[in-house]
Parts: C-alpha cells; structure tokens; sequence
C-alpha cells in the first residue's frame, strides 16, 4: 500500500450538490478534490484551489464538468471510474430501452386511471427487438455491453458510428461502421452511449431525427447535450419518431414543467444509470483510492490520461 498517508478531510455534508461560493472556498488551498459530475472544475475553481492543488478523483466515468485543457496545463492528475459502472448503466440502458418500446410507463398508467377497459387487439401496441436493426452511437465500454445484453433478444443487426471502427470489438456482434446519417435512417433502436466532447455535442438534432424512421426509438444514457433536446421535442410531437427514453437530460434536474414531460412518447428518468447499491459503493471506494494515490505520488487504479 506505500507509506500511510494521514489527511484532513473537509466534506459537503449533504446530498445536494455544493453551492458554487461553498466549493470555491473550500478548495481554497486543498491538496485533493474528491467531486462528482454535477461539480464543475473550470478556471475559476482551479484558480480559488491554487498551487497546492495535486489530484482531482471524479465519482464518475465521464469527465466533461472538468476543464481536463486547464488541468493539464497545471500537472494536476485525474482520477475516474470507468468499468465499475459499465454493467450497472448497460443494463439500465436496456431497462429503459424495453420500458420505452413497449409503452411501460404509459399501460401502468392506464391500469391506475381507468383506462383499462376490455382486452383490443392494437391498444398499447409498441416495438420489439426481434429481428431489428440496432444502431449504436459510441461503441465504448457501455456501448459494447448494451450490445452484448441485446444480442440475445433477436436483433438482427448492429451498426455503430464513432470516431475510428474498432473492428476487434464489433467482431463480437458482427456490428457495421456506418456514417452517422445511415445510422439514423437504418436502425429501428438507436441507443446514444458515447462521452460528451466538442464533436459530439448537439450531435442528436433535427437533421438526425428527420432522417430516422417514424417507427423508430430513440435512447439516450450518454450526457444530456449530445441532443438538442427543442428538435427532439419537435421529432416527438410531430411523430416524426416513435418513441425517446432519456436517463440524461439538460439541465439536470429537469423542471417539471419541461415540454418533454407532457409527452406520452418520452420516457425520462433522473441520470441512474449506475444507481445499484454495489456499483454505487465499488465507484466511492475506487474514488477514494484514485485520491489517495495521487496524494501519495503512486499510480492510481483508474488514472485519466490527460
């Protein structure tokens, strides 16, 4: 384990997130920053921290709330947890997918208002995987086990778009690169599992969404401004799309009063994409130790190249 390292620890004492003027005091001369991704390190935040500032360890496998540019420029580390979450978030991505297609939110709804009346052949009809083309938009870790769990459901092709093709990994499913407008208007799923950056952002807009099927589903688990969520709203409204199930959303939390939320076609749910009580606590562990590691000057378990 190298040499014990005794530290203090100042900790936000709450499950809501820490008020900007809160977190730029306290960091105020902090060796270590342990954050989560509703905490954004920017300029301003690395300045109030200062020189001794050594190691940042996010609770999280994205890291697009941190200025990783200004961070490299100072020689502070990063810390983040990739892997830990990716079956917990898949299997989410595949909850949300079946609960979209299959009309979930809305049939339970129906049995609680009373509008259950006799059994009709196309009442509550949706979508199935059987014999389907599913499009993959970021064929990374996530993206890889959501494949891997819908495979056995019939799917009868996968596509992918991306920056590179990574025939190694889509040899598993037999997964197409295609560029991103055959994605669209080929796939009867498309699931969106890649990281936010400069090139993916707004990447899902109304050119994407006027090129899918009517009868397709759109899932996002990545982050919330890889769509533009006023065309998605749009594409929904006007059925020029079947269906959306969202775990991300801008902002996050999303007001209730959002557009999206009086759809019957749009799923939402609150960003729990690895929200089971094991990956929860295998993602804490790890980001304490990320710390600890880089406060020591040793390797870390999950260190981000910058």
């Amino acid at each position: 384990m190298g040499t014990l390292l005794s530290c203090e620890v100042e900790q936000w004492n709450s499950d809501d997130p820490i008020p900007r003027k809160d977190l730029e005091q306290g960091v105020v001369g902090a060796h270590g920053l342990l954050c989560r991704l509703s905490d954004r390190v920017d300029k301003k935040l690395l300045d109030a921290a200062g020189a001794n500032l050594r190691v940042i360890s996010t609770l999280s496998v994205g890291v697009d709330h941190l200025a990783l540019d200004e961070i490299k420029k100072r020689g502070i580390r990063v810390g983040y947890t990739p892997g830990v979450l990716t079956d917990a978030t898949a299997e989410l991505a595949v909850s949300l997918l079946l609960t979209t297609c299959r009309r979930l939110p809305e049939a339970i709804e129906e049995v609680k208002n009373g509008g259950w009346s006799s059994w009709s052949p196309l009442w509550m009809c949706g979508y199935g995987l059987s014999q389907s083309t599913v499009g993959i938009v970021g064929l990374g870790r996530i993206g890889q086990a959501i494949a891997r769990r819908l495979k056995p459901f019939g799917v009868q092709r996968f596509l992918y778009t991306g920056r590179q093709p990574r025939p190694q990994e889509a040899a598993e499913f037999q997964a197409e690169f295609v560029p991103i407008a055959q994605l669209a208007a080929e796939s009867d799923f498309i699931v969106v599992s890649c990281s936010l950056t400069p090139a993916t952002m707004g990447l899902c807009n109304k050119d994407f969404f006027q090129k899918m099927k009517n009868t397709a589903i759109f899932i996002n688990i990545s982050r919330g401004d890889v769509v533009n969520q006023e065309d998605l709203y749009q594409a929904l409204a006007s059925g020029q799309i079947a269906a959306a199930g969202l775990d991300v959303t801008t902002p996050e939390p999303l007001p209730p009063s959002h557009p999206l939320l009086t759809l019957k076609n749009c799923v939402i749910l609150p960003h729990i994409g690895s929200a089971t009580y094991k990956t929860r606590n295998t993602m804490s562990l790890l980001a304490a130790n990320n710390l600890l590691a880089g406060l020591r000057g040793e390797a870390m378990p999950s260190e981000l190249e910058l």
